[in-house]
């Protein structure tokens, strides 16, 4: 089963509370959103955004600007039926972010939470880095979130690659400065605990 096929399938047969990675409000994303101090107008993407509640949030916060881009259609779907009228103030993009071309110079912020840690091929991770290089803009923001050194080995039947603030830092490459870095325990919805790790970097300016 490809990555696509794999996502579709989660996303048909699981509702979007009951995925691990549900959060009712992503709160260490939103802490470093609006501590990257962006304009409400500013465009952002959240990749893998899918069916994530971030996007209810930031448009509550008054971000006019929002792309969610994700590989599963089915996911983009359910968000946009959560969202209801207020989906038409937000550009979806279904697509692979390894596969994709974004407009250079595109994206005032960048946020991911749990698509980078799945890519184990350093083919894929290059592509997903050379999209981010070429789509931020100069003194962009760049948060991404995977599982931490002590967190779970698989998600979803996938492996994963776990990182150290360190080491998921020196995947950006030089022009990022490491910001700050926060550890979260998340709950499941079923109560296990996921260590997960925050990256919040500033693209520098050219």
């Amino acid at each position: 089963m490809d990555a696509k096929a794999h996502w579709e399938h989660i996303y048909a047969t699981k509702a979007p509370t009951q995925v691990s990675w549900y959060q009712q409000h992503p709160r260490c994303s939103l802490r470093l959103i609006q501590r990257a101090g962006i304009r409400p107008t500013d465009p952002m993407i959240d990749v893998g955004g899918g069916a994530s509640t971030l996007v209810d949030d930031l448009l509550t916060a008054g971000f006019q600007s929002l792309t969610i881009l994700d590989i599963s259609a089915t996911a983009l779907q359910l968000a946009r039926q959560r969202l209801g009228a207020h989906a038409d103030a937000v550009t979806w993009i279904e697509a692979d972010i390894t596969q994709t071309a974004l407009p250079a110079h595109s994206y005032a912020l960048w946020h991911d939470r749990a698509v980078f840690h799945f890519l184990t091929r350093p083919a894929d991770r290059q592509r997903y880095i050379t999209t981010l290089r070429r789509t931020i803009q100069p003194g962009g923001h760049v948060i991404v979130a995977t599982f931490a050194p002590d967190g779970p080995q698989q998600c979803s039947g996938l492996d994963v690659v776990r990182y150290t603030p360190e080491s998921l830092h020196g995947q950006f490459g030089r022009g990022f400065e490491l910001v700050e870095s926060i550890s979260e325990s998340h709950q499941t919805p079923w109560g296990a605990e996921q260590k997960f790790m925050y990256c919040y970097c500033v693209r520098a300016m050219e």
